[in-house]
């Protein structure tokens, strides 16, 4: 006789049906137990329940409808013998395993599918988020970031995307410190973007992968949104990077505040698009972050990183040295710091050269910039 199935197995198979939000499979499951709510569902009574008709407005007859054809088709056998061999684990709010940050939260996720350890929430977090069209400036901080907090014992919570997100997980995975968490807008099967896979699994490796979203679910755009106020709840502090004026960092940072969570940002150029929301962002009030030192205080911490030491050799005087002080903060091409510093371009193509092969400086489409 086969043993009798757990009730999350009940809650993955109702996460997957079709037009199964977060607010309405809050209300299923609130309204019943996970193996009677599917019952319900399947029965096409899901609808009985006032909140549930309510979250499911302005069609609630429709909905009930379409979950009942759809529970006809699934099972919660086969939804629980996925996740089973993928090692994906499914958290219900309130039990074991789900994190406990998110159990007073205004809009907390009813199910969550993790790979890794849930444990790894149980610290210190901070959640650094940004554009994915990020500058080299950007990214380096990000990482500088990652790394650093990680280093002093800090969870480092980001949402795996390209640009600022995966620099920042990068960073944390370049020390030997506190687990990576990564919050994701997609079935835990369903890498996104796909050129993250291996980041994706040394996330997993090290520390966690959380996602409302059940396994199969493609990364649609409204479930980014909705997975950023995941992100925000987890978080003790959000640090901006970069992010333009209406990119998506906005979503976490409005979350951020109507969590009572601090709100931090990397100053930027004035002249870069990329720095416009973070640059508002200060100018709002909220405080800067020069490096992990401001997020530690921040927090109540003191420990300074050790990672943040500078080990690259310091620019040799002459020509290194003044192409450096020439090029700044900002990107320049070529000709300009040929101009700024009154060199010949084979004395500043020799430079760029040293200083780009000791870590100082770096290329990208015809533009020079400082790293770090």
């Amino acid at each position: 006789m086969s043993e009798p199935l757990p009730a999350e197995a009940f809650a993955a198979a109702l996460a997957g049906l079709p037009g199964m939000g977060p607010a309405r499979l809050r209300a299923v499951l609130a309204a019943w137990p996970a193996e009677e709510a599917w019952g319900r569902v399947a029965a096409g009574q899901a609808c009985e329940r006032a909140p549930v008709a309510l979250a499911c407005r302005p069609d609630a007859a429709g909905v009930a409808a379409l979950w009942r054809a759809a529970a006809r088709r699934a099972s919660p056998e086969r939804v629980w013998e996925g996740c089973v061999r993928a090692g994906v684990a499914v958290l219900l709010a309130g039990a074991g395993g789900f994190p406990g940050c998110l159990d007073d939260d205004p809009d907390p996720p009813a199910v969550l599918f993790s790979l890794g350890d849930p444990a790894v929430v149980e610290g210190r977090r901070v959640a650094i988020v940004g554009t994915r069209r990020c500058s080299r400036y950007g990214r380096e901080v990000a990482y500088e970031l990652g790394r650093d907090l990680a280093a002093a014992g800090v969870r480092v919570v980001s949402g795996l995307a390209l640009g600022i997100d995966g620099a920042a997980h990068r960073g944390a995975l370049a020390t030997a410190g506190a687990p990576p968490v990564a919050v994701v807008g997609s079935g835990l099967d369903v890498v996104y973007p796909p050129g993250h896979a291996s980041l994706w699994a040394d996330v997993a490796r090290a520390g966690l992968l959380l996602s409302e979203a059940p396994l199969g679910a493609r990364p649609e755009p409204w479930r980014f949104p909705v997975r950023n106020r995941v992100l925000a709840g987890l978080a003790e502090v959000v640090v901006v990077v970069e992010s333009a004026e209406k990119g998506g960092s906005r979503h976490t940072v409005e979350a951020a505040m109507v969590r009572d969570r601090q709100v931090m940002a990397v100053p930027g150029s004035v002249r870069s698009p990329v720095s416009a929301y973070t640059n508002a962002l200060l100018a709002d009030g909220c405080h800067p972050v020069r490096d992990a030192v401001d997020v530690l205080v921040a927090l109540g911490l003191s420990t300074v990183p050790a990672a943040s030491a500078d080990q690259r050799p310091p620019p040799e005087p002459g020509d290194e040295a003044g192409v450096l002080e020439a090029l700044g903060w900002e990107p320049a091409a070529f000709e300009d710091l040929c101009a700024r510093t009154g060199r010949t371009p084979g004395q500043v193509s020799v430079a760029l050269a040293r200083l780009q092969h000791a870590g100082w400086v770096g290329e990208r489409g015809g533009w020079w910039e400082r790293i770090g």
